[in-house]
């Protein structure tokens, strides 16, 4: 756990990121109002973090999952968040599902690559042999 609460307020430069893509252009914020923010921020993590541990308490769990974040969201009352919540959860999903099988077919042709190489390095052993065996029996007959 934090030593100190200071410990548990997120980074700067991420809040002040955010702070920026919330406001219209020109719009300044103090530094005073970016620490209130901050720690307004990382008070709402740690309340919906323990709300959605709850949820997993009472489902006999240790590790919290999406399910329990969305819940916790309703009983928090923010009930308008939980549909754009469940979309970027879908996006992330395809996505991490794209580069699962993109992993998958990126392997495969790996393998693939590897196993024509070998076929080709034993042809090429086969191919040597082959000389080898022609050459010892053109040496037999000669003799």
């Amino acid at each position: 756990m934090a030593e100190r609460p200071e410990d548990l307020n997120l980074p700067n430069a991420v809040i002040t990121r955010i702070i920026k893509e919330a406001l219209p252009d020109g719009v300044n914020i103090s530094k005073e109002a970016r620490s209130a923010i901050s720690r307004a921020a990382s008070v709402f993590v740690l309340y919906a973090t323990s709300c959605a541990n709850n949820f997993a308490v009472k489902g006999k769990r240790k590790t919290l999952n999406a399910g329990d974040v969305l819940s916790a969201m309703e009983e928090m009352e923010f009930q308008r968040f939980v549909a754009p919540l469940k979309e970027s959860l879908e996006v992330y999903r395809r996505e991490q599902k794209g580069k699962k099988e993109a992993r998958k077919d990126k392997d495969k042709k790996a393998d693939s690559e590897e196993q024509d190489k070998n076929r080709e390095e034993d042809n090429d052993d086969d191919d040597e042999r082959m000389e080898e065996e022609e050459q010892n029996d053109e040496e037999e007959v000669d003799n």
